[in-house]
């Protein structure tokens, strides 16, 4: 099953190390879950210390594969 991207509704799956991201990722698509990514640039990091790696959005109607998929890997 294919996810229209203009109906694609995205939450806030976590915000992770860039290594752990990539692992995340391959396993989203694997199991077939539509995800999106935020990578701040060099001086949002520099001015705000609570933004730091990747943070991750998945299909809303998916969070809960999303979450075990997390947690497996973790």
């Amino acid at each position: 099953m294919t996810t229209d991207p203009q109906n694609l509704r995205t939450v806030y799956l976590g915000q992770f190390t860039h290594e752990h991201a990539e692992g995340i990722g391959a396993a989203l698509e694997e199991a077939g879950i539509a995800w999106t990514y935020k990578q701040f640039g060099r001086f949002t990091r520099l001015f705000f210390a609570g933004d730091w790696g990747v943070r991750m959005f998945v299909d809303s109607s998916r969070i809960d594969e999303a979450r075990s998929i997390v947690s497996r890997l973790s």
